[in-house]
């Protein structure tokens, strides 16, 4: 038009404006704009309304100022798109000074504006302004129900908005798809109101809109997410010509029903994509999600698989929700590297997608790769939220690192999650890791909200770190408050109960109370009542109820019974239940050096031998034991037996604090390191034997004299260790805790909290 000089009119300048406008080019739109040598309302109206519905709601109401300054008149789709862009930004003060512009010119009273305004008050929050507007209208017609109508079930009134049906149909009112579905999805989130569903459901039929795409996907949704299932598929199969929404509220019910059903009933929800794809229904990425999240309910890592093929082949695997369940499967599955391909193909534009590859390798116990993630991520400036700090405590728990804990907790409380319950409970399970007991117990003091893992993680607290009694003080409170009981809570009780040696009492709690509680027990629970029968001596007890727990093939049992046959010297049965597990866990090399030790000690030479050879032979190597501490945000690491030169210094060390606890002990009129260590012989070679030792004299020489000395250890604590270590605690009047992977054990002033029980 422009090379061939034609000067166009008012008429097709608007339709030009209008074209570019729409196609998103609000640029060339404005130059056409300028250069017009004359505009009208429609003029106005139309680059208004095109500012508006490109998110510059602060253009449209430039534009909107401009055109009342103008003279060129406006009439009321001004004003409409100018309420329309104060309801997309929710500035109802734009949008209230709008009103009254709209009021003076006398436009307000049209159902068409009324209408205009109702729905921007209603965008914007203000519930009371609309009922007032929709109360004194003078016009009012079919929108304006339908919009008070979604004003409430937006507001999440769905009561509310079922009286305003029940209204608009006395008033004979037409109720379309529209007002009907809106009400339907209000009341699916209603848990406890069947009779509305059906009330609703009949209304539907009815008016005989049963039939309709949009109202039949909205009831879907409406009884899938209230767990009726059967209602959910008979509505479903009744509607014609299914569409995606349809088919995507149906997958999404499947996905819904949690831990429920059956895993067949769930898988239902594949069948119905593999009958989209034989229909040609182009899934959309909600589809993908439902499905996908269906897989990963039921461990369908395969299917997962197959799906994810098709994501690609859609081209949305860029799709930070998709991505996220598709992360969450192959974590399950323990395909990490899988889950890691997937998080590199999004932009990584939202937190949650970090914080779902964070918890992935939290999972796979890659805490490291976690940690170096997150460092990632706070280089991206992006803002974490509370469940990101979750995940990186629980991975900060793991390693143990007392630095990086006191880092994260920094940043908590620099960014303000701390206050938030879930990251209280993940700081309250990270300090009880590390042996701060102070700290945990501090975080519960601060949490606002109280919830049932907040009472969990502070009496699992206690009860690990051998303060029993407050651990059960602290639950008697939690039931008298009515706090719903959970497994970790479970567990703490046994486990104070076992280590006050309360037999009676924890039985009774585990025969009594756990089964009301509405979960199955877990392993763990076993073995706290197979440590709580050894503890008291009753080793045959807690051999019966290994056989008659369901579990008798679970390792852990078994190892929570040898730790009791050790302890109250049954060399026969401690044979024959490393026998036992040598069968269970023939690839541990941890079974084979415990039955070799039991041989021994049992002067069973020829068999200690034989498993030493059939160790060999398998190639099955032992771990290496390694103790570590935390000084000046450094980690250290002693390596049982040792002997580097550059471990010469903390050897002398260790040797000049053992003499000086000698002195002191023999000085005192205390024969305990003669009892207790001169038939062992304690030397220089026994000394490198033990990393702990190490790291704790490291820990003594190193740290301020008033400072707890905390060491963490990946295998077991030995005897000669756990002996010495109590005598420097009292030598040196120092608290001094050593974490194994069984115990936490605080040495002070010459005793441990596990009270020789390990």
């Amino acid at each position: 038009m422009l090379r061939a000089a034609y000067r166009p009119g008012l008429f097709l300048r608007n339709n030009l404006l209008a074209l570019y406008c729409r196609c998103g080019d609000m640029r060339h739109a404005r130059l056409l704009f300028d250069g017009m040598p004359r505009r009208d309302a429609v003029s106005w109206n139309t680059l208004i309304a095109g500012y508006s519905g490109l998110g510059s709601p602060r253009l449209a109401l430039d534009a909107f100022r401009s055109a009342r300054a103008s003279g060129d008149g406006v009439d009321r789709f001004t004003f409409a798109a100018a309420l329309a862009s104060c309801a997309r930004e929710g500035n109802w003060r734009n949008g209230r000074v709008v009103h009254g512009l709209a009021v003076v010119s006398g436009l307000a009273r049209t159902a068409f504006l009324t209408n205009s305004v109702i729905d921007m008050y209603a965008k914007c929050g203000m519930i009371d302004e609309v009922r007032l507007l929709f109360d004194r209208a003078e016009e009012r017609d079919e929108a304006s129900w339908n919009l008070l109508l979604s004003a409430y079930v937006r507001m999440g009134w769905p009561e509310v908005a079922v009286n305003v049906l029940v209204w608009m149909h006395r008033s004979g009112v037409k109720l379309d798809s529209f007002a009907l579905g809106g009400i339907l999805k209000a009341c699916s989130e209603l848990g406890d109101s069947e009779d509305v569903r059906r009330m609703l459901h009949g209304c539907v039929v009815k008016v005989g809109l049963d039939l309709d795409v949009f109202v039949g996907s909205a009831m879907v949704d409406m009884y899938a997410k209230n767990g009726g299932l059967e209602e959910a598929i008979k509505v479903f199969d009744c509607i014609p010509n299914r569409n995606v929404v349809v088919y995507n509220a149906m997958i999404a019910g499947f996905a819904r029903l949690g831990n429920d059903p059956c895993p067949e009933i769930r898988i239902e929800a594949v069948m119905l994509f593999s009958n989209m794809l034989k229909k040609r229904i182009k899934p959309s990425k909600f589809t993908f999600k439902s499905v996908l999240e269906v897989c990963n309910l039921t461990n369908a890592v395969r299917c997962g698989r197959q799906i994810h093929a098709h994501v690609i082949l859609s081209g949305l695997q860029a799709d930070e929700f998709i991505a996220s369940v598709l992360i969450n499967l192959y974590s399950k599955a323990r395909s990490v590297n899988d889950s890691l391909r997937c998080f590199d193909m999004t932009l990584k534009e939202d937190v949650f997608i970090w914080t779902s590859m964070i918890t992935a390798f939290v999972q796979n116990e890659h805490f490291e790769k976690a940690l170096y993630l997150f460092r990632e991520l706070l280089y991206t400036r992006k803002e974490t939220d509370q469940f990101t700090i979750s995940s990186v405590m629980s991975a900060c728990a793991a390693l143990s690192v007392p630095t990086t804990c006191k880092q994260i907790h920094c940043h908590a409380v620099k960014t303000g999650l701390d206050q938030f319950t879930v990251s209280g409970n993940s700081q309250i399970a990270m300090y009880r890791n590390i042996g701060d007991l102070k700290a945990s117990k501090l975080t519960f003091e601060q949490i606002s909200c109280l919830d049932t893992f907040s009472w969990s993680a502070m009496i699992l607290s206690y009860a690990v770190h051998g303060y029993e009694s407050k651990a059960l003080e602290l639950f008697e409170k939690m039931k008298n408050l009515g706090v719903m009981m959970n497994e970790i809570a479970s567990l703490a009780v046994l486990i104070a109960c076992s280590h006050q040696g309360l037999a009676d009492e924890g039985l009774r709690y585990y025969e009594n109370t756990i089964p009301d509680d509405g979960f199955s027990l877990d392993v763990k629970l076993k073995a706290c009542m197979v440590d709580l029968l050894g503890r008291v001596g009753k080793l045959a007890d807690a051999e019966d109820f290994i056989m008659s727990s369901g579990s008798e093939n679970d390792p852990i049992l078994w190892h929570a019974l040898l730790r009791a046959c050790r302890v109250h010297g049954d060399k026969e049965r401690c044979t024959k239940i490393g026998e036992k597990l040598m069968e269970l866990e023939p690839f541990s090399a941890s079974s084979y050096v415990m039955l070799y030790n039991l041989y021994m000690d049992a002067g069973k030479i020829s068999l200690a031998m034989r498993t030493r050879g059939l160790m060999r032979e398998r190639g099955i190597t032992n771990e290496a034991g390694i103790s570590w501490t935390d000084f000046g945000g450094s980690i250290h690491n002693f390596i049982d037996g040792d002997n580097s030169c550059s471990h010469n210094t903390i050897h002398t060390t260790l040797e000049e604090l053992l003499v000086r606890v000698k002195q002191k002990t023999a000085h005192g009129g205390t024969n305990i390191w003669e009892l207790e260590f001169q038939s062992r012989k304690l030397s220089e070679s026994s000394i490198s034997r033990h990393g702990e030792l190490l790291a704790v004299a490291f820990g003594l020489t190193t740290l301020p004299s008033v400072a707890p000395v905390r060491v963490m250890k990946n295998q077991r604590i030995s005897w000669e260790s756990h002996e010495t270590l109590k005598l420097l605690s009292e030598g040196e009047n120092r608290e001094i805790t050593v974490r194994d992977p069984t115990h936490f054990h605080h040495f002070t002033r010459g005793s441990c909290s596990c009270r020789g029980y390990w």
